[in-house]
């Protein structure tokens, strides 16, 4: 085995287990209780029969919120720990979306099932992730579904042009996986990317450069710096990416982002600009990320590179 496939088989080892262990240790996280976020819309974490295995976050007065946009979300590690982010989907659900994540409640005060470490076997090989892709784009199928579905809660609420695809770690690499369905009409990727080394170490993940050119939509990476064990593979994707708008940011806090802080932080505020300019036409949305001196072009210790947005 060569040297490439060495450390591209642990840099994807690192992408599924690194938010698993970190959730596997006691913290602040799990104590930490759901708000309802900072949008116009308070948002609720729920589960429902119809969609069993999956976590959905939404406001909770669905008569107060119309034109619903959808997000399905890969969690990191691509675990089966739907509320893994929750803080982060919680406060996207606040300004108008139902989120959408593969598994149950494993973490915060509301979890309902525990936790299950994924040790590696004697070859030193990780299982198969948890989650796919399809149980993502089930999250998708399913929303449209009860959308058109006479006595749902949902019926006649979703905006069936507002739809996004996103990810954290292996998560993201799921969201690309989903991107090429032409129902989605934008794509963020958080601490992720494309293996650089042309391995394809995560069991249960199809993923290759050759992904990049499906995609079809403006499309916005999130890593957390250098520090990011997704640097290498996040910032190659963007050097590849020339067909479609494009955004990478950096923020300076290393692969696990913001997700464990109120409100998801600095990364669900830019997630949520993005999304409400992608989606809906925000003006105000948009400037986050237009012209010299967006609002993230000026913020101490982060960058951004645009392609195809100025």
């Amino acid at each position: 085995m060569s040297r490439h496939h060495i450390m591209g088989a642990a840099l994807g080892m690192a992408m599924m287990a690194a938010p698993l262990a970190a959730q596997d240790q006691p913290n602040s996280f799990d104590t930490m209780p759901n708000g309802p976020g900072t949008g116009p819309y308070p948002a609720v974490m729920t589960q429902d029969p119809a969609l069993p295995a999956h976590v959905i976050y939404r406001p909770a007065d669905l008569a107060k919120a119309k034109a619903l946009g959808v997000l399905v979300w890969g969690n990191g590690g691509c675990s089966a720990d739907g509320a893994s982010a929750r803080q982060h989907l919680i406060e996207i659900a606040s300004h108008g979306y139902v989120v959408i994540a593969p598994g149950d409640i494993m973490s915060g005060p509301g979890a309902t099932k525990k936790r299950e470490p994924r040790a590696p076997d004697k070859s030193g090989q990780l299982p198969p992730v948890a989650t796919t892709s399809a149980d993502v784009k089930a999250g998708l199928d399913w929303a449209l579904a009860e959308n058109a579905k006479a006595g749902s809660a949902l019926y006649g609420r979703i905006d069936d042009k507002a739809l996004a695809a996103a990810g954290h770690s292996c998560g993201g690499l799921q969201a690309l996986e989903v991107a090429p369905d032409p129902r989605i009409r934008t794509v963020l990727v958080h601490n992720s990317g494309v293996f650089t080394d042309g391995t394809n170490p995560i069991r249960g993940i199809t993923v290759n450069k050759a992904m990049l050119e499906k995609l079809h939509t403006p499309v916005l990476y999130v890593l957390g710096g250098p520090d990011d064990i997704a640097f290498p593979n996040g910032t190659d994707d963007f050097k590849r990416i020339d067909k479609v708008p494009a955004a990478l940011v950096q923020l300076p806090v290393g692969h696990g982002g913001t997700f464990r802080t109120l409100n998801g932080g600095a990364a669900a505020a830019l997630s949520v600009d993005w999304l409400e300019w992608q989606l809906r036409g925000d003006k105000t949305a948009a400037r986050s990320f237009t012209g010299s001196n967006c609002r993230l072009c000026v913020v101490p210790g982060w960058t951004i590179e645009k392609k195809g947005i100025d």
